[in-house]
C-alpha cells in the first residue's frame, strides 16, 4: 500500500514557474513508475509526465509540456517533483500524483496507475 500527498501547488501568472512534490510512503519507493496528471474542470484527467522505477526507462511527456515541465524523483526521500516553468492559461488544472508498481506498459495511461494522491490545485492567471 502507498499513500501519496501534494504539495507546492497555487496561483500564479502566466510565464511564472513553480514545483510541485509529491511525498509518498511505503516501501521500496524506487521500484514504483511515478505519473503526474491534471484535470481542468469540465474535462478528463489527462498525462502530463512520468518517471519509470529502477527498470531505468526514463521519463515521458505530454506534448503540450514537453520543454517547459521538468519530473525527477529523489528516492532517498520518498518524493517525486514537477518543476513547472513558462507557465500558461491552459496549465491550469488539480494536479494530480499517482503510483504504481514499475510495469513495462506505458507511463502515459492513467488506468495503470494504482495509488493516486488528493491532487493540489494550480491555477494560473494572466
Amino acid at each position: 500500500q502507498m499513500q501519496l500527498v501534494e504539495s507546492g501547488g497555487g496561483l500564479v501568472q502566466a510565464g511564472d514557474s513553480l514545483r510541485l512534490s509529491c511525498a509518498a510512503s511505503g516501501r521500496a519507493f524506487s521500484r514504483y513508475d511515478m505519473g503526474w496528471f491534471r484535470q481542468a474542470p469540465g474535462k478528463a484527467r489527462e498525462f502530463v509526465a512520468a518517471v519509470s522505477g529502477v527498470s531505468g526507462r526514463g521519463t515521458d511527456y505530454a506534448d503540450s509540456v514537453q520543454g517547459r515541465f521538468t519530473i525527477s524523483r529523489d528516492n532517498s526521500k520518498n518524493t517525486v517533483y514537477l518543476q513547472m516553468n513558462r507557465l500558461e492559461l491552459e496549465d491550469t488544472a488539480a494536479y494530480y500524483c499517482a503510483a504504481r508498481v514499475q510495469s513495462l506498459r506505458s507511463l502515459k495511461e492513467a488506468f495503470h496507475y494504482h495509488y493516486w494522491g488528493q491532487g493540489t490545485q494550480v491555477t494560473v492567471s494572466s
